[in-house]
């Protein structure tokens, strides 16, 4: 089933209440989805040459064994190490590097699990409910511009944090999406993208979805004309969320069988799987909601 939200704030100096909102929006829905919950953070840009990148290292000793790999790979391929820290089952560090981003994240791949790269983005999640991944990652003292968030209901791989959403598109930085749903067509679309060299590193069609709106991106598409395309392109029952550094959209398949709500006033946009998860925003209130339309898509930016 799984529940989706996302929330953009239209006038955002960086220092809106992002994790708070994002945690109230996924409590209202983690019906949807008990087993794992997960965030797309975007904060301040960093410099133009530094990244943040998060992995899955693990717990114990093999989650130290496994940050010093990814310290080895990191010097390795002259990413220059400003910071770092272990939190949870994740290493989170901030690099500077000058290179070839696709390729420098496919590399980080094989030292360990990569969760997200981005100047702005930081993809963070676990096992459990929202408050459970706050109480171990401080998700509500995040503050940011505009964010995603997933509760996910297991149905086709194991409860673990690296099957957990949101997914970044593998090897580009600040893209990330949720969904709910299932790409009928995703090996098909897969083949495609790794004929040129795309790779990709979980069998999720999140991922797939993810990589497909950044190669549009790459190639010179607006993020509307890329989510126009996708509901052309991808076969499936989906609602999806995706968002860049500075935007964030939504696309419906035609069937528009898995729910999609949006509310939006002067100072935000949020969107959701149900409205309870925009109520939480407005206690007390009668919000004046709305569904997208089978077949639709829309872009925000800040």
């Amino acid at each position: 089933m799984c529940g989706i939200a996302g929330v953009l704030f239209k006038n955002s100096d960086f220092n809106a209440k992002l994790g708070e909102t994002l945690i109230e929006m996924l409590d209202g829905c983690q019906h949807r989805g008990p087993d794992s919950t997960g965030f797309a953070l975007y904060g301040e840009e960093t410099d133009s040459s530094e990244f943040v990148l998060r992995f899955y290292v693990g717990e114990g000793d093999e989650g130290s064994r496994n940050v010093e790999r990814v310290k080895r790979a990191l010097v390795e391929f002259e990413a220059e190490i400003l910071d770092g820290e272990r939190i949870g089952t994740t290493y989170r560090t901030i690099v500077r590097y000058a290179g070839d981003v696709q390729k420098f994240a496919y590399a980080m791949e094989h030292a360990a699990k990569l969760f997200s790269i981005g100047s702005t983005l930081d993809i963070v999640k676990d096992i459990g409910g929202a408050h459970d991944v706050d109480n171990v990652y401080d998700i509500h003292s995040a503050n940011g511009s505009h964010g995603l968030g997933h509760v996910r209901l297991a149905t086709e791989s194991d409860v673990k944090p690296e099957a957990a959403h949101p997914f970044w598109a593998t090897g580009f930085s600040d893209v990330a999406i949720v969904h709910n749903g299932q790409i009928t067509n995703y090996f098909k679309m897969r083949r495609r993208l790794e004929q040129r060299d795309y790779e990709f590193h979980t069998d999720n069609d999140s991922e797939l979805i993810a990589v497909y709106l950044a190669d549009k991106l790459k190639n010179g598409k607006t993020l509307k004309q890329a989510l126009e395309t996708s509901i052309v392109d991808l076969d499936g029952t989906f609602s999806f969320l995706v968002s860049t550094k500075d935007e964030m959209g939504y696309a419906k398949d035609r069937l528009a069988a898995k729910p999609m709500v949006l509310y939006e006033n002067d100072d935000l946009i949020a969107i959701a799987s149900e409205e309870v998860s925009l109520n939480r925003l407005f206690p007390g209130h009668a919000l004046d909601t709305t569904e997208p339309p089978p077949g639709t898509c829309a872009t925000w930016s800040r």
